[in-house]
């Protein structure tokens, strides 16, 4: 078996874990799956889900597409590749709750393959996860980074510290001045160890994901919040929208590349608000979010 196949059958085993994850932990959702084709080459599954007891809008998306061309966003910092042909495929993860107290979360997971313009092949993969608490809990923070570093160490110890870097970099809204949130990690072009390590890696990082989600949401979703908590949920659910079709990089590659669109926008949240120059009150929870959470910090020193 070749390694996109390798890859594929991995991606395929995350998606469906993370499902049957969801599945369980709110038996309520409205489940709607949907197999597409992509004109230009390979498809994918959608697996979106709605209105259950405590998660209001998410999705579990797979890829896998190809083409005589990658779009711009591949090729922004591999210009040798411009006008390869390419393999891409990942699996793509937003969770969005009802309750302002469990945080929003995006994981991915992704593998690109290309052809030179001389027959060489290359390969790498890219992903993370973040999480973007409106009313974050300090403890949360601190067990998600706990876990991101738990995930990189076995692969690396430099790997944590720069791929939380780089997380907090990319996850940066430059016309807010903020991050998206309290980070986690991201990578791409990576290839450390060859194909199977670096494929060890990525399943890692989805299965992370899924585990330490959970936990903190199992631990949150029983919280009662009020109507103003909802309403700064859907203020702060506008940033989200801001980043992912400004700045985002899977965004644009999935729209660059004709991807489906109702499948590259599941990503969005229900609904949001933007209020004309809203700022918290001094000494507020909202304040809380903006002094201490928007911004980089070096949570696992900071809490040592």
């Amino acid at each position: 078996m070749d390694e996109a196949e390798t890859a594929r059958n991995c991606f395929i085993s995350i998606h469906n874990s993370l499902s049957e994850i969801m599945l369980a932990e709110d038996a309520e959702i409205s489940i709607k799956e949907d197999k597409w084709q992509r004109d230009e080459g390979g498809g994918g599954k959608t697996w979106a889900v709605s209105n259950g007891k405590w998660m209001e809008k998410g999705g579990i998306n797979f890829s896998d597409v190809h083409g005589n061309e990658l779009p711009k966003s591949a090729t922004q910092n591999r210009p040798e590749l411009v006008g390869s042909k390419f393999r891409a495929m990942g699996v793509s993860v937003v969770f969005h709750p009802h309750s302002p107290f469990i945080p929003t979360a995006h994981a991915n997971v992704r593998y690109f393959e290309a052809n030179t313009p001389n027959g060489e092949k290359v390969w790498w993969f890219g992903g993370g996860f973040d999480l973007t608490p409106y009313y974050p809990i300090h403890e949360d923070v601190l067990f998600w980074h706990q876990c991101a570093q738990k995930a990189c160490d076995p692969f690396g110890q430099d790997l944590y510290p720069q791929f939380k870097k780089w997380c907090d970099q990319y996850f940066f809204l430059p016309h807010r001045k903020e991050t998206r949130g309290v980070g986690g990690i991201f990578f791409d072009d990576f290839s450390r160890g060859g194909f199977d390590s670096s494929l060890d890696f990525v399943k890692t990082v989805g299965e992370t994901f899924g585990d330490a989600y959970f936990t903190i949401a199992k631990k949150r979703k029983h919280l009662t919040y009020s109507k103003d908590q909802k309403a700064f949920q859907q203020y702060r659910r506008a940033r989200y929208v801001e980043f992912n079709l400004v700045y985002d990089r899977g965004t644009h590659f999935g729209l660059q590349s004709k991807g489906r669109t109702e499948s590259i926008l599941m990503s969005m949240p229900p609904t949001a608000d933007w209020i004309y120059e809203w700022v918290p009150q001094k000494g507020s929870p909202e304040e809380n979010l903006y002094q201490n959470y928007l911004k980089p910090r070096d949570w696992l020193n900071e809490n040592a």
